[in-house]
């Protein structure tokens, strides 16, 4: 609906005779419809809506009569072409579009009318649009599904806390210093831990093979990124000095002729560098933004990262149980349209983590299905959380708002100018909003959910072991924690 006409925009009185000429058409086709409902498969429904002959004829004819002034016929003088021969030539193309006016118009006031709440856009198809019969289409399309929320007792959330130890506070800083550290040549034999640049060439069978040479190869002994064999083989060679060995290749090497055979080497070492970590000094903490205050400055803020990540790593933590929990405890048929909808969305956001433009992800034709359950647990997840708030009559606590605007504000030189931003954006506020209503949420479901209090390291709590469930015999435990971005600021 258009509220304004260039830039003068509507007086007054012409907006409400535009309201009350609208009123009243909606009106006319409430009284000349009639609608029939359907119900289809699970959410599908299809509504049968006819409009009787007077009132559709009477809009083509309206249409055609503003049409007669304006449209220039040979023959005929401007505005006084004869009403039969506009209707021979304009009268079909008028009728569609009077038709596909209609459909849509009268498709929204029969879904009020009926209280209907369509999930997806009506696939509308015209069934009777001849002339001196009713006009009858068909709108097919799914609705929301009916929600009975089940109760948050059941669900069940296991809360981690943890104390920073300064055991902790070291493993980060040593973390960070080896982020930052640098390769060095080293003056002596290669070992392990060590970068190293090589030529080599490997023959089977007296054969030189192709994929086993290489030319200027750097690769740091001792991480898997060669064979084990050819990690060994290097191993006490300096600069400068060349070796002959035997390497056996995995039976799971990825070229298959190459699987489970040995092959000759010989390798020529052409640098050899060792990593270098950083001292603690001024030009170090300069990085991570300490200008003054020195080492402890430095470990007060590399301690404050680790406190707000760890409250943020519990935080989604218990939100994930929460999100998880009410899914497992709530059965729904799921509109299709929308669960396709999310699937776009994922698949755009998967492109998005390479770097890809909008819309490649369609060319890539990723399959559906491998989206298909995340999409459904999503939409199944949103639908609930919705119904939490309508039933709960939850809204956004404005002070919860002002303090996330702070939070996103707080890294930034001049705070107040992106708060201001944030508010003069209504979707980015709306964003944040939804954000603190969804903690709200959380918090709502966990005054009745059975929660169980666990204590741990924080290693664990970070990297999420402490609420994993046990592992399974046999299975790798792999619980190292790397710094993450908030941390390395």
């Amino acid at each position: 609906m258009l509220l304004y006409g260039g830039s003068r925009g509507f007086r007054f009185s012409s907006l409400w005779r535009f309201h009350a000429v609208l009123l009243l058409y909606l009106e006319l086709i409430t009284k000349s419809m009639n609608v029939s409902i359907e119900t289809l498969a699970g959410l599908e429904r299809r509504l049968t809506i006819a409009i009787d002959s007077d009132t559709f004829e009477a809009q083509i004819t309206n249409r055609l009569e503003s049409a007669r002034g304006q449209v220039k016929i040979p023959g005929f003088r401007a505005g006084k072409v004869p009403m039969r021969e506009v209707r021979r030539r304009f009268g079909n193309a008028v009728r569609s579009e009077v038709a596909g006016e209609m459909m849509q118009s009268s498709f929204m006031t029969a879904v009020q009318q009926e209280e209907m709440n369509p999930a997806s856009a009506p696939k509308l198809d015209v069934v009777k649009m001849d002339p001196g019969i009713d006009f009858e289409f068909t709108a097919t399309f799914d609705v929301f599904p009916t929600i009975e929320l089940g109760s948050f007792s059941k669900i069940s959330v296991k809360r981690p806390s943890a104390v920073i130890e300064d055991a902790d506070l070291e493993t980060m800083i040593e973390r960070l210093r080896d982020q930052h550290a640098t390769q060095e040549p080293a003056v002596r034999p290669a070992q392990d831990g060590d970068q190293v640049k090589v030529d080599f060439t490997g023959e089977l069978d007296g054969e030189r093979v192709e994929e086993a040479c290489g030319e200027g190869m750097s690769f740091t002994i001792g991480q898997g990124q060669m064979i084990e064999d050819f990690d060994k083989g290097v191993i006490g060679l300096g600069a400068g000095e060349e070796r002959t060995f035997d390497a056996v290749f995995p039976e799971d090497y990825r070229a298959e002729e190459l699987q489970g055979k040995t092959v000759q080497f010989s390798v020529k070492v052409v640098e050899v560098t060792e990593q270098q970590l950083p001292e603690l000094d001024d030009e170090f903490f300069q990085k991570f933004g300490i200008e003054e205050g020195g080492e402890q400055a430095f470990r007060e803020e590399v301690k404050s990262n680790m406190d707000r990540e760890l409250e943020a790593s519990i935080k989604n933590q218990i939100k994930q149980q929460v999100m998880d929990g009410l899914s497992d405890i709530h059965e729904f048929p799921i509109p299709h349209d929308i669960v396709h909808r999310e699937i776009h969305v994922l698949k755009e956001q998967m492109m998005g983590q390479f770097q890809m433009p909008p819309g490649q992800a369609q060319s890539l034709d990723l399959p559906d299905a491998l989206f298909h359950d995340q999409a459904e647990k999503r939409v199944k997840v949103g639908l609930i959380v919705n119904e939490v708030i309508s039933a709960g009559e939850l809204v956004a606590d404005a002070e919860k708002v002002d303090a996330k605007l702070q939070e996103l504000a707080a890294p930034y030189g001049e705070p107040d100018q992106v708060i201001e931003w944030y508010r003069s954006n209504p979707e980015q506020m709306g964003n944040i909003e939804m954000s603190v209503l969804e903690d709200q949420v959380v918090d709502h479901i966990m005054a009745s959910a059975e929660v169980e209090e666990v204590v741990a390291s924080y290693s664990e709590v970070i990297s999420g072991a402490a609420i994993a469930p046990p592992a399974i015999e046999g299975e790798d435990d792999d619980s190292t924690t790397e710094p993450t971005e908030e941390q390395t600021k």
